[in-house]
């Protein structure tokens, strides 16, 4: 049977640490932030933890540390081994989040039956679905192959599972239906979670088994649990987007062992999630002709550009104080994007209810789509449609200016891939261009938003 650590409770607010729980913190009187964890190692009069080892590392010059280049191991699902930096890292520690129902365990059980197939170890741990649960979802993607199946709610029993073979790849499905014996408190609860999740690491770090962490989202989309979470793991992903039109972007929050952040997207079909080896054409193939309140904006997320299509929607305000409405925008920024055209371009849509939003369930967090975002605005206000084959991008100032944005160059060649002929950007983005950039597209400069509407209407 297993010793049972001492726990305290402590504040989440202070860190103030109590032997019992409490409603009220007595040092900083906040109500019920109390939560359970381990209890500090003792510490000796000359400051060593009583649990540290007699030889421990000393410090070495970093002039003298090898550096190695990981091995990574694809998956066979091009577009998540896109999102990983090429494939699985060894030792590598991967949190992956998402709403109910998204595709998140689909998703990695194929990954984990395309590795078997290929000759890896690989086991998928369940705490949510029974062992039945899980075949019958192998069996509609089409096979079951070698994989191992670990049906339990238990962290020593995957701690067990580990030690008694050599595994390439685990996926924990989910991370917080695990629990520590040693512990008292439920599943999922904060010193759970510390404690699963340190435990897991430490695992992989030591067998050098690429770990999938599955983990639960709130109600406003954000990872369930402490920050320390994502904190101690060195990939986080995030699934976005409605699964109803079938299809969901995979997108890299936290990134180690790569250097930039990138996107994935999956088409979901009834054998399972399917990648996209062309997002743009999927997301403006049914973009309608010559609509009012439609833009197309090439961003540009990770080593991949993509073509999205910006809607908006302006009404008169009926009832009281007029509506901002943001799906797959942020809702702050697409206010300030309206006070700047009403002060700086003379588009007077403050009395007015605005919707705006990126068709097909995607997301764009960057300022490059600025400019499409008033347009559209302008576009639906105004009930004139922009030509069909013009784009824009290009980040909208306080003050009315347009701003440089990076990768000019790869938004024009994914735009003149899909057929556009003109582009309206920002000018000191446009100077920056080579003429064979520039080729094929008849491009139009500008300065300021009050110049860049003048030249998409």
């Amino acid at each position: 049977m297993a010793k049972a650590l001492k726990t305290e409770y402590e504040c989440t607010d202070c860190g103030a640490r109590s032997p019992k729980w409490l409603g009220r913190c007595s040092a900083c009187n906040a109500w019920s932030t109390l939560v359970e964890v381990r209890a500090a190692p003792s510490v000796s009069a000359r400051g060593r933890s009583a649990a540290a080892p007699a030889n421990s590392r000393k410090p070495v010059a970093l002039a003298k540390v090898q550096s190695e280049q990981l091995p990574r191991t694809p998956t066979a699902i091009a577009e998540l081994d896109r999102v990983l930096g090429g494939g699985l890292v060894p030792g590598a520690v991967v949190l992956i989040g998402g709403d109910p129902g998204i595709g998140k365990s689909t998703l990695l059980m194929q990954a984990l039956l395309s590795m078997a197939q290929a000759g890896r170890r690989v086991l998928y741990v369940t705490g949510e679905e029974s062992a039945s649960q899980v075949a019958l979802r192998a069996e509609r993607l089409g096979a079951r192959g070698e994989v191992m199946l670990l049906a339990s709610n238990e962290l020593s029993d995957v701690e067990d599972a580990l030690s008694a073979d050599v595994y390439d790849a685990i996926v924990v499905d989910s991370v917080q239906t695990i629990r520590a014996a040693e512990l008292e408190s439920a599943p999922g609860s904060v010193a759970q979670l510390r404690e699963v999740a340190a435990r897991l690491t430490d695992q992989a770090k030591q067998r050098d088994v690429a770990t999938f962490l599955i983990g639960h989202v709130t109600k406003d989309g954000n990872l369930a649990g402490p920050k320390v979470l994502e904190h101690l793991v060195d990939v986080v992903l995030a699934f976005e987007g409605d699964p109803t039109p079938a299809y969901l972007m995979g997108r890299r929050q936290k990134k180690r062992f790569v250097a930039t952040s990138e996107v994935g997207v999956f088409e979901m079909l009834e054998s399972g999630l399917r990648e996209v080896p062309d997002p743009s054409s999927l997301f403006i193939g049914e973009r309608a002709e010559s609509v009012a309140g439609s833009v197309v904006v090439p961003t540009a997320e990770g080593s991949r550009p993509m073509l999205l299509e910006v809607q908006a929607l302006v009404a008169p305000a009926q009832y009281g104080a007029p509506r901002r409405v943001a799906t797959g925008l942020d809702s702050n920024r697409l206010a300030v994007l309206l006070a700047v055209l009403a002060r700086k371009a003379g588009v007077q849509v403050l009395d007015q209810d605005v919707f705006a939003g990126v068709a097909g369930g995607a997301r764009v967090d960057e300022p490059a789509a600025d400019l499409a975002v008033c347009a559209a605005i302008v576009s639906a206000f105004r009930d004139r449609a922009i030509e069909q084959r013009l784009t824009c991008f290009g980040e909208v100032g306080l003050t009315g200016e347009l701003r440089a944005v990076p990768r000019a160059a790869a938004r024009l060649a994914e735009a003149r891939k899909l057929g556009f002929t003109r582009v309206v950007l920002p000018r000191a983005s446009a100077e920056r261009l080579t003429a064979a950039e520039r080729k094929g597209l008849d491009l139009h400069p500008a300065r300021r938003l009050d110049e860049a509407l003048d030249l998409l209407f």
